[in-house]
């Protein structure tokens, strides 16, 4: 992965070069046999060739101070007025450096800031036109890119996903619970009955939307420890804290529920002390959600064989869904496996 970063970065880097390369010789490849007979005959002539080829190197400077600092953060913010006065004052600096140039690089004589200014100017201009349209273009393809990873993800993982979050096992485990509860004439039954059903309908139907409330997400959530807490009775202690959002936040639907399914899975059978704990909370629009569990030290293999997804595959979703307005962080710690999520939700 970082070799690949690498070899894209310096065949950018490459490509750049040389099309500045290509770019600065060939005014004077057009006009080699002035260039000779001329500007090396002549001292003056030979000073202002040297003063244009330099100049012409400089308008380099303009171009991706544009590109990357003054499109970026005023021109596609739409901070007209700063962005033209940034243009002004850069615009000041190359006639600046150019009057520098002719006075004590090349020691001419009679400087015009008038007739620099319309020596300049255009060049100036086109520069910083090819600049901007260069970062909306670089802009609009890596748009289309991350799109069009998001779409191919997408398709990839959504009937593995759909599949894997209930698995047959747990499903199996609670239509056994409602024999039991069944028999016993519990009065559990029916609630019990309408959480699997609220389960299933989340599953196959809320999820066809790209966001859903998040509170539809809490609830799900809820409905699937509560089945879970019902399957292993006294047996794991579950500890589960889940505010309820304020306001009306949306969420990629399922995006939370693998890092519990995936506790459930490894927090409890042949483990000392069995213990999952579940945290989560809304803080001015930001998502905090924790995951802990017991797992077996004795196992060097925590990964999820199982789901259809695993981590490193939700570790995925959640770059292409949300970039860097996430943070997931999984460690281990003295016998404890730990989720920790931080969601922008704005």
């Amino acid at each position: 992965m970082k070799s690949n970063w690498y070899t894209g970065r310096a065949i950018k880097v490459l490509t750049h070069m040389g099309i500045w390369v290509v770019l600065l010789s060939l005014p004077y490849l057009l006009d080699s046999h002035h260039g000779m007979e001329h500007h090396h005959d002549d001292r003056r002539d030979r000073a202002f060739f040297y003063l244009n080829f330099i100049t012409n190197i400089l308008w380099i400077g303009p171009f991706y101070l544009n590109a990357y600092l003054l499109t970026a953060r005023l021109f596609i913010r739409r901070r007209y007025l700063e962005y033209i006065g940034s243009l002004i004052l850069l615009f000041g600096v190359m006639l600046s450096m150019n009057f520098v140039l002719f006075k004590f690089a090349f020691d001419l004589d009679h400087f015009s800031l008038k007739g620099a200014t319309y020596f300049l100017l255009p060049a100036f201009l086109l520069t910083i036109a090819v600049s901007t349209a260069f970062r909306l273009v670089t802009d609009r393809l890596e748009a289309d890119k991350l799109a069009k990873d998001r779409h191919e993800e997408n398709l990839k993982t959504e009937l593995s996903f759909l599949r894997s979050q209930i698995s047959p096992h747990f499903i199996f485990n609670i239509l056994n619970n409602l024999v039991a509860l069944e028999q016993m004439k519990s009065p559990e039954l029916g609630p019990t009955i309408l959480k699997l059903a609220a389960l299933m309908q989340y599953m196959l139907y809320d999820t066809d939307e790209e966001r859903v409330p998040l509170s539809k997400e809490v609830e799900y959530l809820q409905s699937y420890i509560d089945l879970q807490k019902q399957r292993f009775g006294n047996k794991v202690p579950i500890t589960v804290s889940l505010d309820s959002p304020r306001g009306f936040l949306e969420i990629e639907p399922m995006l939370l529920i693998p890092f519990v399914e995936n506790a459930f899975k490894h927090g409890v059978g042949l483990i000392d002390q069995p213990s999952i704990n579940i945290e989560l909370c809304v803080r001015e629009k930001t998502l905090y959600f924790k995951v802990r569990n017991r797992y077996n030290m004795s196992s060097a293999e925590v990964k999820d064989k199982t789901s259809g997804i695993g981590l490193s595959n939700v570790k995925r979703r959640l770059k292409l869904l949300y970039g860097n307005l996430q943070r997931l962080d999984i460690s281990r710690d003295n016998g404890w496996f730990i989720v920790s999520l931080q969601l922008n939700l704005h």
